[in-house]
């Protein structure tokens, strides 16, 4: 692995987590509390790494129409897991950014979500974008509605103007995206940032997936040539 190549933005759809734990004939939330400790090693490895930015989709709008004590536990485990690692974003000058529709959160963890936020918005050294009620199209409705209510005159609307309305406003595209358990999509995940973003789809469920995978990811992206179109 070239360390002097190292991917700024990764993105990851941490997909599989029900699977796992059904494979072993656990109930759904502990296939989601593994879940949550592989996410912790991860992102301690992107650190490690150099990643400037890690973007991950935790729970997508369409998550809300799960059982009530499965969204119940997953929004109690994000609040928990924010609670934890507070001290590890300021520590590592971390900035967070929660991207969705946060509106819709609990009140608690909106609270949380905004609080944390507002505590790192000044930190540079490495941006994490928890996508939580997140969808890709809303992304877009709600850019679009942005520049509506500035009345920005049409003329002057370009793909920078577009992008600076968007959840990752002032951030480049993710460099690669990768999606774990088997699935060959994107499920709404960045649509705008992901025109020109590598794709690595792993057949690994997300708990399986481990350093040693990232690294051969990174392995794999920098074996490869980006004409982004040329």
């Amino acid at each position: 692995m070239d360390k002097n190549n190292i991917p700024r933005h990764i993105a990851i759809i941490m997909d599989g987590n029900r699977r796992w734990a059904k494979k072993k004939g656990l109930p759904p939330m502990e296939g989601h509390r593994q879940g949550y400790e592989q996410f912790k090693k991860i992102s301690d490895l992107c650190n490690k790494l150099g990643v400037k930015i890690l973007t991950v989709y935790a729970f997508s709008l369409e998550n809300w129409k799960r059982s009530k004590t499965e969204v119940f536990y997953l929004m109690n485990l994000l609040k928990r897991g924010l609670q934890e690692q507070k001290d590890f974003f300021i520590k590592n000058k971390v900035r967070l950014n929660v991207i969705g529709q946060i509106e819709k959160l609990p009140p608690g963890l909106k609270k949380l979500v905004l609080k944390i936020m507002k505590e790192t918005k000044d930190n540079k050294e490495r941006i994490l974008n928890l996508a939580i009620s997140y969808g890709g199209r809303e992304e877009i409705i709600e850019a679009v509605k942005k520049i509506i209510k500035k009345k920005i005159n049409p003329s002057k609307i370009n793909e920078k103007i577009f992008s600076q309305h968007l959840y990752t406003a002032g951030q480049p595209d993710p460099d690669i995206i990768i999606r774990t358990s088997g699935e060959q999509r994107l499920s709404g995940f960045l649509p705008w940032q992901s025109v020109y973003t590598e794709l690595y789809f792993s057949s690994k469920l997300w708990p399986d997936f481990t350093g040693e995978d990232l690294e051969e990811v990174i392995k794999e992206f920098q074996s490869r040539q980006r004409r982004f179109g040329k």
